[in-house]
């Protein structure tokens, strides 16, 4: 049976722009009118999806519709999203530090938020005196923080500095004692929002190792949000991606964030321009065609199965005074980790379409998407032209997939020759 600890149902929040409150004298009387006859709230049925890239046509903006999931205890449930998809506005009415335009959270056990750096500090007590403040915040009695004092400290690093006014610290020191508190005074939900992003990356091992403790040894929930791909992989049970304050995706952590990657990516497997005025490029380099040609025009969503070569071709005109140039690509996953570098030098003939191409050998590529990222420089190594985003495909084992092994480790998985030797 499972074991609910947290669960939202039909969260929204609306906000009225470029005010304070919920907007004029009269739109808070209509309210009330509409409120003691029994009717519904009138401002709730307009307003726009929260889409920064667009401009609005009302007052009113959703930064959450319709918000739905439930967490179980001991679970870490990631959340991603691009700014302003929602997440820290998720996790505040999750925190209760503000409340949903409609909806209901329902919670069991105490709550520890860690939302901004410093939240809940006075910057003119010591740090001593915040970790007794922030606890007594938390809900934590004056014995309980007590018993805990001496392990805060010692995690959060800060101990010569521990009797001075936090004013005095650094944004990396403040947040490494607000994490500690957080973690150490044991809530059975901890909300995490993307500050442990100002800690050094010593501190951001210890307080991955501590959420992993909190949820594995001890059974405790965390909710992490981050755009730390890796962190998220890492840690967490479970992702769930949003969008225009939407939920997108939810479900494992490899699929959500391959998901979450691949729709946040803008660039194909082909490109095909029919001159040179409308190109991709500057005034030096000109590329009229790029292209995984595994991936015929007609299907820019065919997978290349992992036993096919990788054909790789570019057509370019050189616009320099250079003849010579040098032209090569990063293969990068869609997390962004460089898988290897590959390139050489080449005469392209001032003016005129010059044809490249690279092949990368079957079973070479594990499963994963993978982007192009081409530059083009000088023989002096000056740069010419670069895209971090040329092109995008995907590589899968379509039969092992179906099967039971799953994913082979790594980023590569060539097909090396195995021997035996059965002499004595």
């Amino acid at each position: 049976m499972k074991d609910i600890i947290l669960k939202a149902e039909n969260i929204s929040k609306q906000y009225r722009l470029g005010q304070v409150g919920t907007g004029t004298l009269s739109h808070d009387l209509n309210r009330w009118w509409h409120q003691i006859r029994g009717k519904e709230n009138p401002y709730l049925k307009i307003g726009d999806t929260n889409d920064r890239s667009t401009k609005g046509t009302s007052d009113y903006v959703w930064a959450l519709q319709d918000i739905n999931f439930e967490v179980q205890r001991g679970e870490v449930l990631g959340i991603i999203g691009k700014n302003g998809a929602g997440k820290s506005t998720l996790l505040k009415i999750l925190s209760k530090v503000t409340a949903p335009t409609t909806g209901i959270i329902k919670s069991r056990g105490r709550i520890a938020s860690l939302l901004e750096v410093g939240t809940g500090f006075n910057g003119e007590m010591t740090g001593r005196e915040n970790i007794f403040l922030n606890g007594a915040i938390l809900g934590m009695t004056k014995k309980e923080i007590s018993s805990k004092l001496d392990e805060i400290i010692e995690f959060s690093g800060c101990e010569r500095y521990i009797d001075t006014p936090v004013k005095r610290y650094s944004s990396g020191m403040t947040v490494r004692l607000a994490f500690a508190v957080a973690a150490f005074l044991e809530p059975e939900i901890l909300v995490i929002d993307e500050v442990l992003a100002v800690g050094d990356a010593e501190f951001q091992k210890k307080a991955i190792g501590k959420m992993q403790d909190i949820s594995r040894g001890q059974g405790r929930t965390v909710l992490f949000v981050s755009h730390n791909m890796a962190a998220i992989e890492t840690l967490c049970t479970r992702v769930i991606s949003m969008n225009n304050g939407s939920v997108f995706g939810d479900g494992s952590p490899t699929q959500i964030i391959s998901e979450y990657l691949q729709s946040n990516s803008f660039s194909e497997r082909i490109i095909n321009f029919d001159n040179a005025d409308k190109a991709k490029g500057n005034d030096n380099i000109k590329i009229l065609y790029a292209a995984i040609e595994n991936a015929s025009a007609s299907d820019k969503s065919q997978v290349i199965d992992v036993t096919s070569a990788v054909d790789f071709r570019m057509k370019i005109i050189n616009k320099t005074d250079k003849q010579r140039i040098s032209i090569g690509y990063d293969l990068l996953t869609i997390k962004g980790d460089v898988v290897f570098g590959s390139g050489g030098k080449f005469d392209c003939k001032i003016g005129e379409l010059t044809d490249i191409s690279c092949r990368i050998p079957a079973n070479f590529l594990n499963d994963d998407v993978y982007q192009i990222y081409c530059y083009f420089h000088t023989n002096e190594m000056k740069d010419l032209f670069s895209d971090e985003e040329l092109l995008t495909f995907e590589v899968k084992d379509v039969k092992r997939e179906s099967g039971y092994l799953g994913k082979v480790n790594g980023f590569i998985r060539p097909s090396l020759s195995w021997s035996q030797n059965n002499e004595a």
